[in-house]
């Protein structure tokens, strides 16, 4: 199926409009829900929709059901939707755009378009912000000068703020650090935590929301703005201060009483469809939920705790990566949440690079051998793989790869003798071996044989349809030396799609040759994502965290694919990586 194009983005715009489509006719809210939630879901799934689509997997994504389903497969297949055509054609286009402005929702988007005449999506936000202007919003029915000014400050204000400015993890984690840092100078912070899709460690992140507990408010707001990174303070009061960081990314400090911290960290931190679930369980038990707490009986209970917070609902507390309405508030309500995988469970690193001396078919690294075995011993690790792109086939003859490969091997073996003579790290003797387009593996069989094992990766022609390039794959995981799959979709932020594969096809070779799916911790790459991490577990597939580092730093990057590991609910028996030496040794067969 190769269908129409559309981004994850474009999509939950498209469901979003309609949501709003069926508020402004008086539709039914579970139907608007169900549209509100998918919106949000899609927006900041890790994966793209389409490839969802092609695998006949839409229903996994929170909020879509059968009938959703169905007009995205249209969508997909047809560019448009006659329905969702249906729905949108007796409202005026004119008040779509309008939903992008802060504040401002699907029935005074509406009001609006009407009254101002705004039939054109392309020009309505300019028209608007020029009636503002004039004066011409206080004199309508249901508006004053106040809200007009406000409609006015909004549109500045969005006009200031990039659009779809996601970080990637890594970069937003750091702005965060720096804030929090920041934040725990004044002596009137009690406590700050980061919240939202950061806190959840999200592959990407939008804004980035910081929450505050504190008994002087004021002192705190005060503070802030002494922060040295601030482009433009966007909004100051003593419950938030929103402000533009200097590499223009949008920052929320929320700031309550500690009393309420718990309900601050758990409101901000959930996905909405997370939520509007613990907002239906609340109802049921005729309680209600905010940023502020549970009111029971009319009273707000204190919460400075979010374990607190989940034990009032009746559920144990639940990891901010498990935040996404798969499954995780069920698990808490019968004490079946995993225990999800740690990185201090890691017990070394299965893909690592070095600049050994030789023509390699892809970049190298800008450390030697003698640095990665201290740095590795400082990790406390009981074992790494030393594993360097093979060979450049361009640059040598079989028979010189050949001896190059056990040249190698014998230089390591030699190096582990005088560096590490205390035996407290153990090294594996490892490469990095191109899948070609024909499915073989870009080294002579002979030259494998004083390897210990190989990460099989592609890292050419990816543009194969998905038949093809999950055969590519399949013949390449078949082989013996073959334990680990290296970054399986090559998928690259902003550089690079993921490429179309047949995944159950797979998992069942995986499991049937026992070899091991890489999370590959790079953050440009965070390869796999948490939903076939998921499914992957799901079917026992075995799975390796490695950073791939090609400098010293980058050893540094297991955090990230550990994040990936928990939102897939992985715990450290699903990840080979945190098995001992001897066990491991037995899973590799070496």
């Amino acid at each position: 199926m190769a269908g129409k194009s559309f981004t994850n983005q474009e999509i939950s715009q498209i469901l979003t409009e309609i949501a709003a489509a069926f508020e402004v006719k008086g539709d039914d809210q579970f139907r608007i829900r169900a549209y509100q939630n998918a919106a949000d879901a899609i927006e900041h799934s890790t994966q793209e929709v389409k490839n969802l689509w092609e695998r006949n997997k839409l229903t996994s994504i929170p909020g879509v059901g059968a009938g959703l389903a169905s007009h995205l497969d249209e969508l997909f297949k047809t560019g448009t939707v006659k329905h969702f055509t249906q729905v949108k054609k007796s409202l005026p286009a004119g008040m779509f755009p309008l939903l992008t402005l802060p504040g401002i929702g699907p029935k005074t988007a509406y009001k609006l378009s009407k009254k101002l005449k705004l039939t054109d999506s392309k020009t309505a936000v300019n028209k608007l912000k020029k009636a503002a202007s004039e004066g011409k919003i206080a004199g309508l029915e249901g508006f004053a000068q106040k809200s007009q000014a406000e409609i006015l400050e909004t549109i500045k204000q969005d006009k200031k703020t990039p659009k779809n400015a996601r970080l990637r993890l890594d970069k937003a984690h750091l702005i965060a650090n720096d804030i929090i840092q920041f934040l725990k100078q004044s002596s009137d912070v009690q406590k700050v935590f980061p919240m939202g899709s950061l806190r959840r460690r999200n592959a990407t992140v939008g804004d980035i929301d910081i929450g505050v507990a504190t008994l002087k408010p004021q002192e705190v707001v005060s503070h802030i703005k002494t922060y040295s990174k601030i482009k433009e303070v966007l909004a100051s009061g003593e419950g938030v201060v929103r402000f533009l960081h200097e590499n223009k990314q949008q920052i929320d400090i929320k700031i309550v009483k500690p009393d309420s911290f718990g309900a601050l960290l758990q409101h901000f931190t959930g996905s909405k469809s997370h939520n509007i679930h613990l907002r239906e369980l609340a109802l049921k038990k005729k309680f209600s939920l905010s940023e502020y707490g549970i009111k029971v009986k009319g009273k707000l209970k204190p919460t400075p705790t979010e374990k607190e917070f989940y034990a009032t609902l009746g559920l144990d507390w639940i990891p901010p990566e498990l935040r996404e309405d798969r499954g995780e508030i069920e698990a808490a309500k019968t004490h079946k949440l995993p225990q999800l995988v740690k990185l201090k469970d890691i017990k070394g690193d299965l893909h690592i690079h070095t600049n050994y001396d030789w023509i390699s078919s892809h970049d190298a690294a800008d450390y030697n051998i003698k640095d990665l075995i201290k740095t590795s011993i400082n990790k406390s690790y009981e074992y790494i793989a030393i594993g360097d792109h093979n060979p450049s086939q361009s640059s040598y003859s079989q028979s010189q790869i050949i001896s190059q490969v056990k040249k190698r091997s014998e230089q390591i073996k030699s190096t582990m003798k005088t560096q590490v003579k205390s035996r407290v790290l153990n090294i594996l003797i490892s490469l990095e071996v191109d899948i070609k387009p024909d499915g073989s593996l870009a080294l002579p069989d002979q030259s494998l044989k004083s390897l210990d094992f190989i990460i099989a990766s592609i890292h050419s022609s990816m543009k194969m349809d998905k038949a093809k390039m999950t055969e590519r794959i399949l013949k390449a995981i078949s082989h013996p030396k073959v334990k680990i799959l290296g970054h399986p979709t090559g998928h690259l932020f902003n550089r690079r799609e993921s490429y179309d594969l047949d995944w159950d096809q797979i998992f069942l070779s995986c499991k049937k040759h026992q070899v091991a799916l890489e999370i590959n911790s790079y953050p440009a790459r965070l390869d796999v994502n948490d939903l076939i991490v998921k499914e992957a577990i799901s079917k026992d597939i075995k799975i390796a965290i490695n950073t791939d580092a090609h400098s010293i730093s980058e050893l540094d990057h297991m955090q990230y694919g550990i994040d990936v590991a928990r939102r897939g609910w992985a715990k450290s028996s699903d990840i080979i990586n945190t098995y001992t030496w001897t066990k491991l040794k037995d899973w590799l067969k070496i």
